[in-house]
């Protein structure tokens, strides 16, 4: 999974970056709108990982240009704003989930794979293709029935292909 975080308070952007690619998941960072709409027009993301405010602008503006370019990411939005009329405009406008600051860094990691699941795996933890059967929870490989013994970098490439 590869997720761009757009978050302008440095600790904050920096553990999430730590911890998310502790679990494996190529990250990149960026603290300002217009950096994130650089960067989108140029990498796919499979997440984006959104703050609301930003020094150079609105999160919910970096949404509308998400949706406007047509962008093919999944959007959790991070905001310290918990009113219910922000999370009600942040999803309408296309945002896929809504986590409130403070969060715990598992609850966002679970949020993430769950994210990525339903947009790229159907919902299912298990895919299967011909005679290989890959658990992307349990990181367990079989191919016909016989478990195959693979380096992260390895399970990591077979799920992308």
């Amino acid at each position: 999974m590869k997720i761009l975080i757009v978050e302008d308070h440095p600790e904050l952007a920096q553990n999430i970056f730590q911890f998310l690619s502790k679990e494996g998941i190529v990250c990149e960072l960026c603290a300002t709108a217009q950096q994130a709409e650089d960067r989108l027009l140029g990498f796919e993301y499979d997440c984006i990982v959104l703050d609301i405010m930003l020094p150079d602008g609105n999160g919910l503006d970096i949404l509308r240009f998400i949706k406007r370019n047509k962008i093919q990411s999944c959007v959790l939005i991070i905001s310290a704003k918990n009113s219910l009329d922000d999370k009600i405009t942040g999803l309408e406008i296309g945002a896929d989930d809504y986590l409130t600051k403070p969060f715990h860094l598992s609850e966002l990691l679970a949020r993430l794979r769950a994210l990525y699941r339903r947009n790229h795996l159907g919902g299912d933890n298990v895919v299967t293709f011909n005679e290989i059967t890959i658990n992307t929870t349990t990181y367990e490989v079989q191919v016909n029935q016989q478990t195959l013994d693979l380096t992260k970098k390895e399970f990591d490439l077979l799920v992308y292909f």
